[in-house]
């Protein structure tokens, strides 16, 4: 175990070796055997290995999820990172050759759409709001609205809401864009 029995000086005298009267000691919890002696040992093993093994496992378990979410959302900030970053080639890296957007749109369609809105526009931010997560195995959903402005100058010249569904699937480790809708939300202009 990581605790031994070496004495523990009670002041800064007994810790510089002028140790008078009693020190306390803490003793190993490997030192009282299989169990035997304190009933505070047998309690404490006893939490380890069925109070806290059930739970501990469950905590492994459930950290391989955060960081599938991790990864997704870190892709979806790249792509959104792209979009500002005027890079349709960057955008494209996250998108499957499969993708399927609204109207039929394909993955050269998509190169298309974002190409034009590049070029309408000399700056272009896009804006997240909380991004929704849901991830079954090797597939994932990622919901989350954005606000998408284009400038000329250095005030947007158009703003729009969009209200952002994706799917997604796991291909070699990492995510990929195999469908997405946008549209404007309910009251939306």
């Amino acid at each position: 175990m990581l605790i031994d029995s070496t004495p523990i000086a009670r002041t800064t005298g007994q810790a510089h070796g002028a140790t008078r009267g009693s020190s306390s000691s803490i003793h190993s919890i490997a030192a009282q055997g299989d169990g035997g002696g304190k009933p505070e040992c047998r309690s404490l093993r006893a939490l380890l290995t069925g109070g806290l093994l059930l739970p501990l496992l469950a905590l492994l378990v459930a950290c391989a999820r955060p960081a599938d979410e991790a990864a997704l959302r870190d892709t979806v900030a790249g792509m959104q990172a792209a979009v500002e970053a005027r890079d349709a080639g960057r955008l494209l890296e996250a998108v499957a050759e499969d993708f399927a957007g609204p109207e039929g749109m394909d993955r050269e369609g998509l190169r298309r759409y974002v190409t034009l809105l590049l070029l309408r526009r000399q700056r272009v931010g896009v804006v997240l709001g909380p991004v929704a997560v849901d991830i079954h195995g090797d597939r994932a959903a990622a919901r989350f609205d954005a606000l998408v402005t284009g400038a000329d100058g250095l005030l947007p010249r158009s703003a729009e809401v969009l209200r952002v569904e994706t799917v997604w699937r796991r291909e070699g480790g990492e995510w990929r864009l195999v469908a997405a809708d946008w549209s404007q939300p309910a009251g939306g202009h």
